[in-house]
């Protein structure tokens, strides 16, 4: 059994996902933000020593991991390679490059941005300063999904469990709308998935579906 530490409104939701996709079975542990500081509870901090969600522990090995982008990779391996790595090689290689993109590249503007948001007076200059880096990583989706189905290919794989949170964050608070239609019609095509939206129910609120 896997047991999923989830917060609300975090990455943790893309966890949920794509136990649904692999047909794992689970439980959830659900976490508030402190309201005042948005922070993670420090119950969390029980689980694992940083703190953070998402965690997960494998009942079945006594093992807890951190990091969302290791845990996706860890439950692909648990389930014999499903949503893992397409069999072609250039597929292959987008899968590897998305699948570390959403959290080395695209997230750390992202996240600066929502940190800006909350600075009075030279918040906003910063801000201005920042969209710009963003757009960057916006127009570099926007290329590449008019490419192809998926990130990787034809087929849905980790790499778009992992491309889904930034993305959601952008279309909330930095600039993704319908001046790129073909990355809209993704999240557009992900939040119409059964698990995914059996994972949104099993949840809780989620502010970016």
């Amino acid at each position: 059994m896997i047991i999923v530490h989830h917060l609300e409104n975090s990455r943790s939701q893309r966890v949920l996902w794509i136990l649904e996709e692999l047909g794992l079975p689970y439980e959830i542990r659900r976490y508030e933000r402190n309201k005042r500081t948005m922070l993670a509870p420090p119950e969390l901090k029980a689980v694992h020593p940083l703190g953070k969600s998402p965690v997960i522990e494998d009942t079945q090995e006594g093992r807890v991991v951190a990091e969302t982008g290791a845990i996706v990779e860890y439950l692909v391996e648990k389930a014999d390679g499903r949503l893992g790595p397409p069999p072609h090689r250039e597929d292959a290689l987008r899968y590897r490059f998305w699948l570390h993109y959403a959290e080395g590249s695209l997230m750390p503007p992202l996240l600066v941005k929502l940190v800006l948001t909350r600075i009075p007076i030279f918040g906003k200059a910063g801000q201005k300063r920042i969209q710009p880096m963003i757009d960057v990583h916006l127009d570099h989706v926007e290329a590449e999904l008019a490419q192809r189905f998926w990130f990787a290919g034809d087929q849905l794989t980790a790499a778009d469990v992992m491309m889904s949170f930034p993305l959601e964050a952008a279309r909330s608070r930095a600039g993704l709308d319908a001046s790129r239609p073909v990355t809209m019609a993704w999240l557009d095509k992900v939040h119409s998935r059964p698990a995914y939206q059996t994972a949104l129910a099993k949840g809780g609120p989620y502010a970016y579906a």
